[in-house]
């Protein structure tokens, strides 16, 4: 009858001394700890499988004890039971640890962060990455990105909304579901958790917009891509593509005269008494402005309006451009005409970093100077012009993106 071989124990595992060359001690059920002349103990799990002799090995002594390790066989064990080779579930294993590890939400929004920087200013990069350190990072920047749920996102963004952060929440959101689209393009994540949240549901209710704007890039680069497409005539597609160029207000762009526009200048002048603070405006026209301008003159230079209705004698309708925009699918809970004013306002700002006077001059608001005194219509006119090609290349730009 063989020798019954005892199992180990911590003592003689911690006491075996090398030799000239390497041992085993048994410990039985196929796990060994193997002694190198180095003095390494070293465990091993010996099986077969698919009719071959395997070795799978479950790290040294002392780090791994000798009750780790038999925990390691009998979980090895089971895995032969069930049919599977214990060694490719290590594995895998360990190749799940590998991803888990470099696909948290904080790493992906990193990474994703670190893509888009060139293009921000460096207010808006400052405010993005502010918001992800205080908000959101510590509630889910550890979590691995495929793993968390919508339930997760409400949860966050209704504990900033409590703090009466309500526009912070919503911005948050765009944020988060910006990084979410990116980890989907990138193989990690299989759909955006945060497609499905409404704001009305989850945030309250919000102060009222009276008038509906998009103010997400990625909301506006499809908007615009569309605007370009429209099959109207050339003068009601003028007049939609100058909207978001030019962002005046719809009455001011519907009464638009050849006799304000100098071409050669590429300067608008708008008389006080068309301005709803009766004081006269200049608008700087872009290149892409003039371009859709010098398409037009063509067919209507010989008209008092630029933008002439059927009558000829009197503009389009006020509501030609709304109807426009309902016509290529967005309504007016979306967008109207007049929200363009909002979407330059707030992406001149956040992510263009514009200075807010210039933009507020451009939106022919009052802007007072050092000493209370109202700026005259061709004040920072040069910063202006910059600005409006700076604002018509950035569509440009998002336009490039959808296409």
């Amino acid at each position: 009858m063989p020798k019954r071989i005892p199992p180990l124990s911590e003592l003689r595992v911690s006491k075996a001394r090398p030799a000239e060359k390497p041992f085993k001690l048994s410990d039985g059920g196929g796990l060994h700890v193997l002694v190198t002349p180095t003095g390494g103990r070293l465990w091993r799990f010996q099986y077969r499988y698919g009719g071959k002799q395997k070795l799978l090995a479950f790290g040294a002594h002392p780090e791994v004890s000798l009750a780790e390790a038999r925990e390691l066989r009998e979980r090895a064990r089971k895995e032969l039971a069930a049919g599977r080779d214990p060694g490719e579930v290590r594995k895998v294993e360990r190749e799940t640890a590998v991803i888990t590890a470099t696909n948290t939400f904080r790493l992906v929004a990193e990474e994703w962060y670190k893509k888009n920087v060139p293009t921000w200013s460096p207010k808006h990069a400052s405010t993005v990455i502010r918001r992800l350190e205080r908000e959101v990072y510590p509630v889910m920047g550890d979590r691995v990105i495929s793993e968390i749920t919508p339930l997760e996102l409400v949860s966050l963004l209704q504990g900033i909304s409590s703090r009466g952060l309500m526009e912070t929440a919503a911005r948050i959101r765009g944020i988060c579901g910006q990084i979410f689209r990116y980890a989907s393009v990138t193989g990690r994540v299989m759909y955006d958790p945060s497609a499905t949240l409404k704001p009305s549901e989850i945030l309250g209710k919000r102060k009222v917009r009276h008038l509906s704007a998009v103010t997400d890039p990625q909301a506006l680069g499809p908007l615009v891509h569309a605007i370009d497409g429209y099959q109207g005539t050339i003068v009601v597609k003028s007049a939609l593509q100058l909207t978001p160029l030019l962002f005046v207000r719809p009455g001011e762009l519907q009464k638009m005269e050849w006799a304000e526009v100098d071409l050669d200048a590429a300067l608008w002048s708008i008389p006080a008494e068309r301005m709803k603070m009766r004081v006269p405006h200049t608008v700087p026209l872009s290149r892409q402005s003039l371009e859709i301008l010098q398409r037009l003159h063509p067919a209507t230079k010989h008209e008092r309006y630029v933008f002439p209705g059927r009558s000829r004698s009197r503009p389009i309708s006020n509501n030609s451009v709304n109807a426009a925009l309902r016509y290529l699918g967005f309504d007016k809970e979306t967008v109207t005409g007049h929200g363009f004013r909002a979407t330059a306002r707030t992406i001149l700002d956040e992510v263009l970093g514009f200075r807010v006077d210039l933009i507020e001059h451009q939106l022919a608001h009052a802007v007072k100077d050092p000493n209370g005194r109202a700026y005259n219509r061709t004040s920072f006119l040069q910063d202006r012009r910059e600005m409006m090609q700076a604002w018509a290349d950035y569509l440009d730009k998002l336009k490039t993106e959808i296409s």
